[in-house]
């Protein structure tokens, strides 16, 4: 059974101080993180403190993003050994906003996955199609094409996450529907079967407006594993009972 997996992306919100008052809040209410792999994804500062913070915690820290080298002239830019060395276990890779804001292509996403593997983190490959895609009914497509790219030729037993994102649904107050969410996890999940060994092992989150009062539907989804999660997960007492609704559906 694979275990649920909740995860917060803070995006380019919150300091330091305000990460660790998070922090602080968040693990007075117990999370159950025997029964959930509750992940953290803060901006870059605040990784430091939380890793002292999150340490022994059962928390898991990861980083919204890197670069594909391991070191050199790229200013700005933040490698995978850098990230495991502070503690980061996860990485999110080909978020709809690196690829649709900040110009990221499929080859670019491609050695970042490879870069994140190299580094010993566990990539959450996200991967969605656009509102003109869907309504083209070019949504499947669109998402075979991104998984295909940064996966093909890996192939063995990769340790791997993928976050179904339909972009329109993205911080739109939009979802898709239960049943578009599992027809395109179960696509996903059949698809990475002609890739890795790891195919029914590989956990599937949904992301896209996900709330504490909408993510039960996404979570009874026979594919879905959990969910990656923007702006409510800015709340520690709303990430807390998004973290209970998993731990409550691992256990039926």
């Amino acid at each position: 059974m694979r275990k649920p997996m909740m995860a917060a992306n803070w995006k380019m919100n919150k300091t330091s101080e305000e990460a660790l008052q998070f922090a602080r809040d968040f693990l007075r209410m117990s999370p159950p993180v025997s029964e959930v792999d509750v992940v953290i994804f803060p901006p870059f500062t605040a990784i430091y403190p939380l890793s002292r913070a999150l340490d022994k915690t059962g928390v898991h820290l990861g980083a919204q993003n890197m670069y594909y080298e391991t070191c050199g002239a790229f200013t700005g830019e933040i490698s995978g050994g850098m990230l495991a060395a502070e503690g980061v276990t996860y990485v999110i890779i080909g978020h709809s906003e690196r690829r649709h804001i900040l110009g990221e292509s499929d080859a670019v996403i491609a050695k970042k996955i490879q870069a994140a593997l190299e580094s010993g983190l566990t990539p959450v490959l996200c991967v969605g199609e656009t509102l003109q895609e869907r309504e083209a009914g070019d949504a499947a497509a669109v998402v075979v094409r991104q998984l295909k790219a940064a996966l093909w030729g890996l192939g063995g037993d990769l340790p791997l996450v993928v976050a179904y994102e339909p972009v329109w649904a993205i911080g739109t107050g939009k979802t898709a529907s239960d049943a578009d969410a599992q027809e395109m996890a179960a696509l996903i999940r059949n698809e990475l079967a002609s890739i890795t060994t790891a195919a029914e092992r590989t956990r599937i989150l949904y992301g896209g407006s996900v709330k504490p009062d909408n993510v039960a539907m996404f979570l009874q989804a026979r594919d879905i594993d959990g969910a990656l999660v923007g702006g409510a997960s800015l709340d520690p007492h709303a990430f807390y009972r998004l973290s209970m609704a998993a731990k409550s559906q691992a256990s039926i």
